[in-house]
């Protein structure tokens, strides 16, 4: 495969190659437009560019039926609704979990009923349903309980509860053992005795979720309980959906872009009361984005869980009073730069740990005193620094280590956890392919991440082997222009599985440069065609990057790598170029 402008080794130490249609270019086959050729490249068939490019529910959507244990979960959902009967959702503490229990309740309620939402303690709980937990709300009444976002590794917990006579629906996406938990119905693509179903294990759980509304809806339409009563509009719900899918950085192919593309212009509406406040206390005065459900709404939901109340999220999501909605997003926002401080600590600390480290495939590292609710961000954070898998776990005065762990494309990070936990090396442990969180000795560290580096080092090689800079275009400065951010986004929603378009400028001199903010790289760069072109390099000023652009000589020409993004902050609209990489030309 021949690099693009003949970049064999950037800055950032990599080469610079083509995304897809290398078959397509070397036949000399040009793209019909700029968003045929970006939905070609990520791998949209040619007979099906007019789904992908405008993505609706009713093309992507599959019968619900095709998922095991579906109908008998809808049936079960539509008893409960029909005879008035008490349900508990049992949630997760993160944005998944959250928008999950969220799209759960809300059906209900519109249905009659009025569920009530239990959401662990991440500190004093953990992770996922609890005997404890579920005999309780058994005995305040429910006999029937919902669980989303976890349950599909619950076994001891929902054995007490069938013993305790309480039915449990379990509506999960983690991967699965295999041998399955007692419920009354497991609906989970990624069972292992999943057949049709299979082909969507890429959703989140709330987009499972969505399924057995949907599921719900036909169930109860068929029994005539709509003939004297509005049905619920589902659609509506698609905010939820959205926000979960792209906050749990689930992969935005096949029926998740349809959810998160229909579900930004529910959002935009701002009808949802927790989500308009949501949105306000994000400080954002235009409708959302995709990246803005990742970096600004899901952090704030994901704050409560991490270092404040865990329910805080679902009551946001829920409520229908403005003050009410107001008050927990102000509090959710207040959370939020509060987990910020936390995390920089923690990252400081694991970075030095990692400096200590030799040659290891998989970084893990173990830290007493850590705040458990931010090793997952800080375990992004290496894996994103490293360019390899990361798990970070904090130890309790007990010696107990909560891990959370992050992956890279081509390793299954959710796979080899659950090995190890079938190895006797966890606690507890799971997750799926490119996430996982562990329960963990703390004298089993060692050989736990001994394991991970027998199991998964020919894995990480063979990615790293793989690693190239993709690029979609090629661009003298003048080109990256507000037009040019217009029509790259009418080939999204990206984000995992569907990445952001990526361009090069150039040949570009570095006029100047400074760093910004916490370590970023500000610069300004003009081309041979007279025009200049602000850059941002984010966190980048103690790397090769950064360097680069701060000691550039004022002679020495180079190409600049990445995505053209809108400037909205100044009187008219300017583009700008949120770098990746870059490489000298001459």
């Amino acid at each position: 495969m021949s690099n693009v402008l003949g970049i064999e080794r950037s800055i950032l130490g990599q080469p610079w190659r083509w995304r897809g249609l290398a078959d397509d270019r070397r036949d000399g086959l040009v793209p019909d437009d700029l968003v045929t050729g970006l939905l070609l490249s990520r791998g949209c068939p040619r007979d099906a560019l007019e789904m992908y490019r405008s993505p609706s529910i009713r093309g992507f959507m599959p019968d619900p039926s095709i998922f095991r244990d579906m109908d008998r979960a809808a049936d079960r959902l539509a008893d409960a609704v029909v005879a008035g009967e008490q349900v508990a959702v049992f949630g997760d503490y993160d944005v998944d979990g959250a928008t999950s229990a969220a799209v759960v309740i809300r059906l209900l309620r519109d249905l009659g009923l009025s569920p009530t939402a239990y959401i662990p303690d991440r500190m004093t709980e953990g992770y996922g349903p609890t005997s404890a937990a579920l005999i309780r709300l058994g005995t305040e009444g429910a006999r029937l309980i919902v669980t989303v976002d976890c349950g599909a590794q619950a076994f001891a917990p929902l054995q007490a509860a069938a013993d305790a006579g309480i039915d449990v629906v379990v509506v999960d996406h983690h991967q699965c053992a295999s041998a399955l938990p007692v419920a009354h119905a497991l609906v989970n693509p990624n069972r292992l005795d999943e057949t049709d179903g299979a082909a969507h294990g890429h959703l989140a759980a709330v987009g499972v979720a969505f399924l057995l509304g949907a599921a719900l809806l036909r169930t109860l339409r068929a029994r005539g309980f709509f003939a004297s009563r509005p049905e619920p509009r589902l659609l509506d719900l698609l905010d939820l959906v959205a926000l979960g899918t792209v906050a749990d950085v689930a992969q935005l192919k096949g029926l998740n872009r349809a959810f998160v593309a229909q579900g930004l212009k529910v959002m935009a509406g701002r009808r949802g009361v927790g989500m308009n406040a949501l949105i306000t206390a994000s400080r954002l005065t235009r409708a959302p984005t995709c990246s803005d459900l990742g970096f600004a709404l899901g952090p704030r939901i994901n704050a409560g869980g991490r270092v404040g109340k865990s329910d805080l999220g679902v009551r946001l999501l829920t409520t229908d009073d403005p003050d009410e909605a107001r008050a927990i997003a102000e509090e959710l926002d207040r959370l939020n730069e509060e987990r910020r401080a936390i995390e920089a600590g923690v990252q400081v600390e694991a970075e030095a740990l990692i400096a200590a480290q030799h040659n290891r495939a998989v970084a893990v590292v173990a830290g007493q005193g850590w705040h458990p609710g931010v090793i997952g961000i800080v375990a992004g954070r290496l894996k994103e620094k490293t360019g390899r898998p990361a798990i970070v776990i904090a130890i309790d005065e007990h010696g107990v280590g909560k891990g959370s762990g992050r992956s890279i494309p081509g390793v299954d990070l959710g796979a080899a956890v659950l090995a190890a936990k079938e190895h006797g090396l966890l606690v507890a442990g799971g997750g799926h392919a490119m996430a996982a969180g562990l329960t963990i000795a703390a004298d089993r560290v060692a050989a736990f991440a001994d394991f991970l580096e027998e199991r998964l080092t020919e894995a990480v090689a063979r990615s790293a082997d793989g690693r190239a800079l993709l690029l979609d275009a090629v661009l003298a400065p003048g080109g990256v222009s507000p037009d040019l951010v217009g029509a790259l986004e009418a080939g999204g929603p990206y984000g995992m599985g569907w990445p952001a378009p990526r361009v090069a400028a150039g040949p570009v001199r570095v006029v100047k440069a400074d760093v910004v903010g916490n370590g970023h790289v500000r610069a300004i760069v003009a081309g041979d065609d007279g025009r200049s072109l602000k850059a941002m390099a984010f966190r980048s000023a103690d790397t090769p990057l950064g360097a680069a652009l701060i000691g550039a000589p004022p002679h020495r020409r180079l190409w600049v790598a990445g995505r053209a993004k809108l400037d909205d902050w100044g009187s008219r609209p300017a583009a700008e170029l949120h770098l990746d990489d870059a490489a000298w030309c001459d």
